[in-house]
């Protein structure tokens, strides 16, 4: 990766796991944004698509593939976990089938994973993009991710959580989405954005009634309340109680990749929450 334009490599005085010291002892910290989510809900995609978003507004980035069964890549990381652990290899050797191969990838990644973050602080960059495994609960749900995402550092480090566009498209998926994403960011503590990866496979109608919800607790209340109260709705009014009340984030950013729409609200949230909204110079 090329330095960036106000700073030249003879700048660079040392590399940490989430920072770089120039002379001067000014310190710039690379911002880790994991996109995380579940099967199918376009990790990759968004991933490939921010990359390009940030490379043609002249920013640094490099991508990281951590997921080590996936045959192709909508990009060309420039860290790929499979050079390290690949599931076809672990289904071989251990004779296990796909899920099995999973589980002891992620943990073979994480007694690995010195070795990947040591490639990464080779890089001088503003942002690491981190694509993680398709199976969301392989990461966001296993010891062995908080030691990845430790030892790749944490302290300017931000999740991107992507919700499916199926779900959300009625009052009682929208809960369930938000639910899970709770879970994650309690699971693991770092801000987070909630994001619509594909909302452009939602009507105008349907994006903009999501919008509505997830920037007013009420208004998504009167929703689940317009619904025939059943025993679900029952309980989506309860968890929508319970996710208010502990203060979580719900406020959900629909993004397109085959659009490019909220791909600058991405790069806006992120600067907000690691540097107070100030710009990174370029």
């Amino acid at each position: 990766m090329s330095p960036s334009p106000n700073r030249t490599a003879s700048d660079v005085v040392s590399f940490g796991p989430d920072m770089l010291t120039l002379r001067g002892g000014l310190v710039l910290a690379t911002k880790n944004l994991y996109f995380i989510g579940t099967a199918g809900s376009g990790k990759s995609t968004l991933t490939s698509t921010f990359g390009q978003w940030l490379k043609n507004e002249s920013y640094d980035c490099i991508i990281v593939n951590l997921d080590p069964g996936c045959d192709s890549l909508p990009y060309e990381p420039d860290v790929d976990v499979r050079d390290w652990i690949r599931i076809s290899e672990i289904m071989d050797e251990y004779s296990l089938g796909p899920n099995g191969a999973q589980i002891l990838a992620a943990d073979m990644l994480a007694l690995n994973i010195g070795e990947v973050a040591d490639v990464i602080e080779g890089f001088d960059t503003d942002y690491v993009l981190v694509d993680t495994p398709g199976q969301l609960e392989l990461f966001a749900f296993r010891q062995s991710s908080r030691t990845v995402m430790d030892a790749l550092g944490t302290n300017a480090s931000m999740l991107a959580f992507l919700l499916d566009p199926v779900l959300v498209r009625n009052p009682n998926g929208l809960v369930t989405s938000l639910l899970l994403s709770v879970t994650v960011q309690f699971r693991i503590p770092l801000p987070m954005l909630s994001i619509l990866a594909k909302a452009d496979l939602l009507s105008e109608m349907e994006a903009d009634a999501v919008s509505a919800w997830s920037r007013d607790p009420q208004a998504l209340w009167a929703a689940l309340c317009d619904e025939s109260i059943d025993a679900q709705t029952q309980i989506s009014l309860e968890l929508l109680q319970a996710i208010d009340t502990v203060g979580a984030a719900m406020e959900v950013c629909l993004v397109s990749s085959e659009t490019g729409e909220g791909l600058a609200d991405i790069y806006s949230a992120v600067q907000h929450s690691l540097e107070g909204g100030e710009d990174i110079d370029r």
